[in-house]
Protein backbone atom coordinates (compact mmCIF):
# COMPACT_ATOMS: atom_id res chain seq x y z
CA UNK A 1 0.00 0.00 0.00
CA UNK A 2 1.32 3.47 -0.90
CA UNK A 3 2.26 6.02 1.75
CA UNK A 4 -0.42 8.43 0.48
CA UNK A 5 -3.09 5.72 0.67
CA UNK A 6 -1.97 4.90 4.23
CA UNK A 7 -2.33 8.56 5.27
CA UNK A 8 -5.75 8.69 3.65
CA UNK A 9 -6.90 5.65 5.64
CA UNK A 10 -5.69 7.21 8.88
CA UNK A 11 -7.45 10.50 8.12
CA UNK A 12 -10.69 8.73 7.25
CA UNK A 13 -10.35 6.67 10.42
CA UNK A 14 -10.20 9.84 12.44
CA UNK A 15 -13.14 11.46 10.65
CA UNK A 16 -15.41 8.43 10.90
CA UNK A 17 -14.29 7.17 14.32
CA UNK A 18 -16.42 6.23 17.24
CA UNK A 19 -15.85 2.48 17.65
CA UNK A 20 -13.64 2.62 20.72
CA UNK A 21 -12.16 6.10 21.25
CA UNK A 22 -13.70 9.12 22.93
CA UNK A 23 -13.74 12.43 21.08
CA UNK A 24 -10.96 13.67 23.37
CA UNK A 25 -8.78 10.62 22.73
CA UNK A 26 -9.34 10.77 18.98
CA UNK A 27 -8.40 14.46 18.82
CA UNK A 28 -5.34 13.88 21.02
CA UNK A 29 -4.07 10.99 18.91
CA UNK A 30 -4.60 12.87 15.66
CA UNK A 31 -2.73 15.88 17.02
CA UNK A 32 0.11 13.71 18.31
CA UNK A 33 0.41 12.04 14.93
CA UNK A 34 1.40 15.39 13.41
CA UNK A 35 4.38 15.67 15.75
CA UNK A 36 7.89 14.42 15.06
CA UNK A 37 7.63 11.05 16.81
CA UNK A 38 9.60 7.81 16.49
CA UNK A 39 8.13 5.39 13.97
CA UNK A 40 7.01 2.98 16.70
CA UNK A 41 5.00 5.70 18.45
CA UNK A 42 3.38 6.75 15.20
CA UNK A 43 2.51 3.14 14.49
CA UNK A 44 0.70 2.61 17.78
CA UNK A 45 -1.32 5.79 17.25
CA UNK A 46 -2.25 4.72 13.73
CA UNK A 47 -3.34 1.29 14.96
CA UNK A 48 -5.73 2.81 17.49
CA UNK A 49 -7.17 5.30 15.03
CA UNK A 50 -7.76 2.55 12.47
CA UNK A 51 -9.33 0.33 15.15
CA UNK A 52 -11.60 3.22 16.05
CA UNK A 53 -12.78 3.38 12.46
CA UNK A 54 -13.81 -0.26 12.59
CA UNK A 55 -10.84 -1.82 10.79
CA UNK A 56 -10.09 -5.43 11.67
CA UNK A 57 -6.75 -6.73 12.89
CA UNK A 58 -5.96 -8.22 9.48
CA UNK A 59 -6.84 -4.99 7.69
CA UNK A 60 -4.65 -2.93 10.04
CA UNK A 61 -1.74 -5.36 9.56
CA UNK A 62 -2.08 -5.00 5.79
CA UNK A 63 -2.38 -1.22 5.97
CA UNK A 64 0.58 -0.60 8.27
CA UNK A 65 2.68 -3.66 7.55
CA UNK A 66 3.11 -4.57 11.23
CA UNK A 67 2.85 -7.88 13.05
CA UNK A 68 -0.48 -9.19 14.44
CA UNK A 69 0.82 -9.17 18.06
CA UNK A 70 1.51 -5.43 17.95
CA UNK A 71 -1.84 -4.67 16.35
CA UNK A 72 -3.67 -6.88 18.82
CA UNK A 73 -1.97 -5.17 21.77
CA UNK A 74 -2.80 -1.60 20.74
CA UNK A 75 -6.31 -2.51 19.66
CA UNK A 76 -6.84 -3.79 23.20
CA UNK A 77 -5.42 -0.56 24.65
CA UNK A 78 -7.88 1.43 22.53
CA UNK A 79 -10.88 -0.74 23.46
CA UNK A 80 -9.88 -0.62 27.14
CA UNK A 81 -10.25 3.17 27.12
CA UNK A 82 -6.54 3.85 27.64
CA UNK A 83 -5.61 5.29 24.25
CA UNK A 84 -4.63 8.63 25.82
CA UNK A 85 -1.89 6.78 27.75
CA UNK A 86 -0.09 5.69 24.60
CA UNK A 87 3.19 7.29 25.78
CA UNK A 88 3.17 5.53 29.15
CA UNK A 89 4.07 2.17 27.61
CA UNK A 90 7.73 1.97 26.51
CA UNK A 91 8.59 1.10 22.93
CA UNK A 92 9.16 -2.57 22.38
CA UNK A 93 7.37 -5.86 22.45
CA UNK A 94 4.27 -5.87 24.71
CA UNK A 95 5.02 -7.32 28.13
CA UNK A 96 3.62 -10.68 29.11
CA UNK A 97 1.98 -11.57 32.39
CA UNK A 98 4.63 -12.36 35.01
CA UNK A 99 4.89 -13.12 38.73
CA UNK A 100 4.89 -9.41 39.56
CA UNK A 101 1.60 -9.01 37.69
CA UNK A 102 -0.01 -11.94 39.52
CA UNK A 103 1.16 -10.73 42.94
CA UNK A 104 -0.10 -7.24 42.24
CA UNK A 105 -3.43 -8.69 41.11
CA UNK A 106 -3.79 -10.43 44.48
CA UNK A 107 -2.95 -7.20 46.32
CA UNK A 108 -5.54 -5.21 44.40
CA UNK A 109 -8.28 -7.74 45.09
CA UNK A 110 -7.53 -7.57 48.81
CA UNK A 111 -7.84 -3.77 48.81
CA UNK A 112 -10.56 -1.27 47.94
CA UNK A 113 -10.60 0.60 44.60
CA UNK A 114 -11.22 3.75 46.65
CA UNK A 115 -7.66 3.46 47.95
CA UNK A 116 -6.55 4.25 44.40
CA UNK A 117 -8.91 7.15 43.79
CA UNK A 118 -11.77 5.27 42.13
CA UNK A 119 -15.36 6.12 43.15
CA UNK A 120 -16.61 2.52 43.33
CA UNK A 121 -16.27 0.02 46.17
CA UNK A 122 -15.58 -3.26 44.36
CA UNK A 123 -13.21 -4.20 41.57
CA UNK A 124 -14.47 -5.45 38.23
CA UNK A 125 -12.41 -7.46 35.77
CA UNK A 126 -12.41 -4.54 33.35
CA UNK A 127 -11.12 -2.04 35.90
CA UNK A 128 -8.49 -4.47 37.19
CA UNK A 129 -7.25 -4.86 33.62
CA UNK A 130 -7.15 -1.10 33.09
CA UNK A 131 -5.38 -0.38 36.37
CA UNK A 132 -2.74 -3.07 35.89
CA UNK A 133 -2.09 -1.94 32.33
CA UNK A 134 -1.57 1.61 33.57
CA UNK A 135 0.56 0.58 36.54
CA UNK A 136 2.69 -2.23 35.05
CA UNK A 137 2.36 -1.61 31.32
CA UNK A 138 0.92 -5.11 30.82
CA UNK A 139 -2.39 -5.13 28.96
CA UNK A 140 -4.49 -8.28 28.89
CA UNK A 141 -8.04 -8.87 27.74
CA UNK A 142 -10.90 -9.20 30.22
CA UNK A 143 -11.35 -12.81 29.14
CA UNK A 144 -7.72 -13.66 29.83
CA UNK A 145 -7.85 -11.93 33.21
CA UNK A 146 -10.93 -13.98 34.12
CA UNK A 147 -8.96 -17.13 33.30
CA UNK A 148 -6.10 -15.97 35.51
CA UNK A 149 -8.49 -15.28 38.39
CA UNK A 150 -10.04 -18.73 37.98
CA UNK A 151 -6.62 -20.40 37.97
CA UNK A 152 -5.68 -18.49 41.13
CA UNK A 153 -9.07 -19.35 42.69
CA UNK A 154 -9.86 -15.68 43.08
CA UNK A 155 -12.96 -13.70 42.22
CA UNK A 156 -14.16 -10.11 42.06
CA UNK A 157 -17.54 -11.16 43.44
CA UNK A 158 -18.03 -10.41 47.14
CA UNK A 159 -18.61 -13.40 49.40
CA UNK A 160 -21.80 -13.09 51.43
CA UNK A 161 -20.64 -15.52 54.13
CA UNK A 162 -17.49 -17.45 54.76
CA UNK A 163 -17.93 -21.18 54.20
CA UNK A 164 -16.43 -22.08 57.56
CA UNK A 165 -18.62 -19.59 59.39
CA UNK A 166 -21.68 -21.02 57.69
CA UNK A 167 -20.73 -24.55 58.74
CA UNK A 168 -20.12 -23.44 62.33
CA UNK A 169 -23.45 -21.62 62.45
CA UNK A 170 -25.25 -24.67 61.08
CA UNK A 171 -23.53 -26.94 63.61
CA UNK A 172 -24.36 -24.57 66.47
CA UNK A 173 -28.00 -24.52 65.41
CA UNK A 174 -28.16 -28.33 65.49
CA UNK A 175 -26.60 -28.45 68.93
CA UNK A 176 -28.98 -25.78 70.18
CA UNK A 177 -32.05 -27.59 68.90
CA UNK A 178 -30.92 -30.94 70.30
CA UNK A 179 -30.19 -29.34 73.67
CA UNK A 180 -33.69 -27.94 73.79
CA UNK A 181 -35.20 -31.33 73.04
CA UNK A 182 -33.10 -33.04 75.70
CA UNK A 183 -33.93 -30.35 78.22
CA UNK A 184 -37.63 -30.76 77.55
CA UNK A 185 -37.43 -34.49 77.99
CA UNK A 186 -35.45 -34.24 81.23
CA UNK A 187 -37.88 -31.67 82.62
CA UNK A 188 -40.75 -34.07 82.00
CA UNK A 189 -39.02 -36.86 83.93
CA UNK A 190 -38.65 -34.67 87.00
CA UNK A 191 -42.39 -34.92 87.66
CA UNK A 192 -44.26 -38.12 88.37
CA UNK A 193 -47.67 -38.61 86.80
CA UNK A 194 -50.49 -37.78 89.26
CA UNK A 195 -53.92 -39.38 89.12
CA UNK A 196 -56.83 -37.80 90.90
CA UNK A 197 -59.74 -39.96 92.11
CA UNK A 198 -63.04 -38.99 93.65
CA UNK A 199 -63.89 -40.58 97.01
CA UNK A 200 -67.38 -40.46 98.35
CA UNK A 201 -67.68 -39.58 102.03
CA UNK A 202 -70.45 -40.31 104.45
CA UNK A 203 -71.83 -36.79 104.32
CA UNK A 204 -72.37 -37.07 100.56
CA UNK A 205 -69.56 -34.67 99.72
CA UNK A 206 -67.09 -35.64 97.04
CA UNK A 207 -63.46 -35.18 97.92
CA UNK A 208 -60.33 -35.67 95.86
CA UNK A 209 -57.63 -38.03 96.95
CA UNK A 210 -54.30 -38.93 95.45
Amino acid sequence: MSHSQEKSDIKNADMSGGKCLTAFQRKLLQKSLQEDLPASYQQRIQIMLLADSGKSQIEICQTLGCCPATVRHWMHIAHAGMAHLWQDCPIGRPKAVNDEYLERLKELLSSSPRDYGYPFRRWTVNWLSKHLAKELGIAVSDRHLKRLLKQMKLSTRPKSKNVEETAIQAQSSKILISDLKLAKMSDNHDFLPVNFAFVKTSDNHDTKSI
